[in-house]
């Protein structure tokens, strides 16, 4: 669990910035969107193969450009 202690004479926004950092560099966002809604392991799959072309597709084509 992420948790910040407030200091003395601290402003609210600054505590809250620092807490915000703490979460982003914890992955706790990230994995709370993975985890928003169930999907079956063969659609996972399948949306994996997917990102993995299109991230090879943009590769290739950074690749030809240069």
């Amino acid at each position: 669990m992420t948790t910040i202690i407030v200091k003395e004479g601290e402003h609210f926004e600054k505590a809250m910035r620092r807490f915000k950092k703490k979460v982003e560099a914890a992955g706790i966002l990230k994995e709370v969107r993975r985890r928003e809604y169930y999907c079956k392991p063969s659609i996972q799959k399948k949306e994996k193969k997917i990102a993995a072309q299109k991230r090879r597709r943009r590769s290739a084509l950074r690749q030809q450009r240069v």
